[in-house]
């Protein structure tokens, strides 16, 4: 099934996301960890592609294995800016032989040392390419603070439109810690005539690398509560482990009561965080 057409029924949704293995000696421990999310029975899952598409054939392995073992719907990744035609047609085939008819299209991260492939420079090049390869159901990020890349909001939006017009059938956001910063960047898509699904994009913070990494990556802005309960809790990995993941849930249950419906759970491969959030919602996604 299409990933849209699960996000147009009339309910409320929740997904999680899981990552590749960086090498083949991990992929088992993955494996096990990705089954057991799948266990918790999601709406679908998405797969993510490693950096420079060095784990691209483990994307592949693994979305294959959760749909035709799990019977769980799935979402791969796929990234451009380190990747030539060639590639991205390979990859394509690949996805078709799978199984898989849900792509996340998305530019990726510029490496470090600042190779790129030079064939694609925006997501919505590669978006369009994969419309012209067949009848997918095609995924697209967005950001609600804004790309770090991006100096204005403004030019943000109409790179989004772009992508929606090149044929994004839904979009799903970088994490954020304050719903305010969503609710005013729906209103925002809404009023530049992006209509298209959203899922909101929870990161439950566990431990207190992970807010500095992530925040390091992203950009995203970090509430003062949220940094309260990173200081007091953050020497306790039980404690902060629990504050992140009760933080996370009421970031969705907000979210919930006022009228968001898709909820994307970025699971770093975590099942017991991924158990402990629905659990929380047990009553609520009934």
């Amino acid at each position: 099934m299409k990933i849209v057409e699960v996000l147009n029924q009339d309910k409320v949704t929740l997904s999680f996301e899981v990552f590749p293995p960086k090498k083949m000696d991990d992929y088992t421990k993955v494996e096990e960890a990705a089954h057991q999310i799948a266990s918790l029975h999601p709406d679908f899952m998405s797969i993510t592609y490693g950096a420079g598409g060095g784990t691209s054939q483990y994307t592949v392995d693994l979305a294959r294995d959760l749909y035709q073992r799990t019977g769980t719907e799935v979402i791969a990744h796929l990234t451009c800016v380190t990747s030539t035609r060639e590639h991205v047609s390979h990859m394509i085939q690949s996805f078709k032989q799978a199984g898989i008819e849900n792509i996340m299209a998305l530019r990726g991260d510029i490496p470090k040392d600042g190779k790129v492939a030079h064939d694609y420079s925006y997501a919505y090049q590669l978006i369009r390419e994969i419309k012209e390869h067949g009848d997918f159901c095609i995924g697209g990020a967005c950001y609600p603070e804004g790309h770090v890349e991006c100096e204005h909001k403004k030019d943000d939006i109409l790179h989004l439109k772009q992508k929606v017009e090149a044929g994004c059938d839904f979009l799903t956001t970088q994490m954020f810690f304050d719903n305010n910063v969503l609710y005013n960047f729906l209103y925002r898509i809404r009023e530049a005539g992006i209509q298209v699904p959203v899922l909101a994009g929870i990161m439950p913070i566990t431990n207190k690398k992970q807010l500095s990494r992530s925040v390091q990556m992203s950009g995203t802005q970090v509430p003062e509560r949220f940094k309260a309960i990173v200081d007091h809790f953050g020497d306790d990995p039980q404690a902060m482990k629990q504050a992140g993941i009760i933080y996370a849930s009421e970031q969705i249950i907000d979210l919930i009561a006022n009228g968001i419906k898709h909820i994307h759970v970025y699971s770093m491969n975590k099942p017991d965080v991924a158990a402990a959030i629905q659990n929380n919602l047990s009553g609520i996604l009934k």
